[in-house]
């Protein structure tokens, strides 16, 4: 059976995730910056869910994944679903560095880090990202997160050409959602073709 570790699993989509497939009786490993709530999620499904507390933004998230790629015994599959968004029309500069240290930053240290594993144990393999379609095109109020969108495109894309030059199995999906009802989302605000969790994940995992 496949070993699936998600990264970004305390809430939102990466939540739902991890609770899709542990409830299938699939064994997954998570990580998040909010230990305690992964902590509750290993709780609600006993036997199923390995942890880690692991911050993308920081240089030991490499040692983080490694350690819980140790206690899965192994990876198949790799899912990266952590990221922060919002709007930010004033352009505040804290706001769209923070964002760009998670979604680029962040996100090329991690699946570069789970491509390096697949390529130096030789194992077949399977890297999925979260990115957004708000990267095709950018949105206004949120240029800092569209861009950092486009660029997990173009990293997967430029990963799925250096795979094939390294003659490394594995293969890559890029699931780019559009608006879908999670913490993210200011909760008065209705967004065009909104989509709730429910609807929307198990239409992911097909």
């Amino acid at each position: 059976m496949n070993k699936i570790i998600i990264m970004g699993a305390s809430s939102g989509i990466g939540r739902a995730i991890a609770e899709t497939f542990a409830s299938r009786g699939v064994k997954i490993g998570v990580g998040a910056r909010r230990v305690a709530d992964l902590e509750m999620l290993k709780a609600k499904y006993p036997g199923m869910i390995e942890c880690e507390a692991i911050d993308v933004t920081v240089p030991e998230a490499k040692t983080g994944l490694a350690r819980l790629i140790e206690k899965m015994g192994g990876m198949d599959i790799y899912i990266h679903v952590s990221g922060i968004g919002g709007a930010n029309p004033n352009l505040v500069v804290e706001q769209e560095t923070k964002v760009t240290d998670t979604n680029v930053t962040g996100f090329a240290r991690m699946i570069s880090a789970a491509y390096n594993y697949f390529r130096h144990t030789g194992r077949d393999g399977r890297i999925a990202a979260i990115t957004s379609v708000a990267g095709t095109r950018g949105i206004g109020d949120m240029a800092a997160y569209s861009a950092s969108k486009c660029f997990c495109s173009a990293y997967l894309v430029a990963l799925s050409q250096l795979a094939h030059k390294h003659g490394t199995k594995v293969s890559f999906t890029d699931i780019q959602p559009g608006w879908i009802r999670t913490p993210l989302l200011r909760k008065e605000k209705i967004y065009p073709l909104e989509m709730t969790l429910e609807h929307a994940v198990p239409l992911m995992l097909l």
